[in-house]
């Protein structure tokens, strides 16, 4: 598939899509399915932000609540407590775009007055408020499509069109952004791989990813080290790279414009080859 050169605005500037850019994950929570604890100091947490720009990656993601299936949910002043420190630092040192993980209007507002440009919202913009906010900050967006909540969500999760509906709330709160002044160009959607999907969900959404890319938005993927790899392969979470790397590979070729990944050297080093394989526009 042949890539059309495109840009994902955001708060500080502008990511432009003429290649596969890569998405580190900076997870600061001490639950997180694959990480979790590895960078609760915000020390280790910036030391590994730093890394993961001079691997490649094209900004960072940090998460202070896990959202991983059967996860709690952390009061707002415990997820500030564990980002709030990596997003100043960070900001302080990088030139790469920051990405804040969260559901909460309040916990974006301050990120993104402490540096951060996009917000990664696994809600899928649900909230009201969150729109207003990226509506007056202009910041960029991740809507990401979720069945339920992260605590229930994997508990028989069922579609009858998964393919379909997916598209169709992302496409709708596309729209709903929209008319309450989010610029179209600011805005990437997430069809929420492992969020409420069986693995059959997941691998009929990966197969169909160039549905979702005719949307017109920016569409990010994230299927690293993700338990519908550990079916398929039979690895833990810190096993999965040959399998979220095939992954990766597989959706930037559908259409993805974003890979999200916990591995950034190595994803990095795949994407430059699926990129140097694209036929030439």
């Amino acid at each position: 598939m042949a890539r059309i050169a495109r840009r994902w605005l955001h708060r500080t500037g502008e990511i432009v899509l003429d290649r596969t850019r890569i998405m580190g994950v900076l997870n600061v929570t001490p639950d997180s399915f694959s990480d979790g604890g590895r960078y609760l100091d915000p020390g280790d947490a910036v030391h590994r932000g730093l890394e993961m720009v001079e691997q490649g990656a094209d900004l960072v993601d940090i998460g202070g609540e896990s959202t991983r299936p059967g996860s709690v949910a952390v009061p707002p002043e415990e997820e500030w407590r564990r980002v709030g420190p990596v997003l100043e630092g960070l900001s302080r040192r990088v030139d790469a775009p920051l990405s804040v993980d969260t559901r909460r209007p309040v916990i974006a507002e301050r990120a993104l007055a402490s540096g951060a440009s996009i917000v990664n919202d696994v809600s899928g913009l649900r909230d009201p408020q969150m729109i207003r906010l990226l509506a007056r900050s202009r910041a960029g967006a991740v809507v990401m499509h979720t069945l339920g909540d992260p605590g229930t969500m994997q508990e028989n999760p069922a579609y009858r069109d998964v393919l379909g509906e997916v598209r169709g709330f992302l496409e709708g709160r596309v729209r709903v952004a929209l008319a309450e002044g989010v610029p179209r160009e600011s805005m990437a959607v997430d069809p929420g791989i492992g969020f409420g999907k069986s693995l059959d969900h997941n691998l009929e959404l990966l197969r169909h990813l160039d549905v979702l890319a005719d949307l017109g938005q920016t569409v990010v993927i994230g299927v690293s080290r993700k338990s519908f790899l550990g079916r398929i392969g039979g690895a833990d979470p810190g096993g999965r790279l040959p399998e979220g790397l095939a992954a990766a590979t597989f959706a930037a070729l559908q259409g993805a414009h974003v890979v999200r990944t916990h591995d950034v050297a190595e994803t990095a080093k795949a994407m430059r080859v699926v990129d140097a394989l694209r036929p030439r526009s």
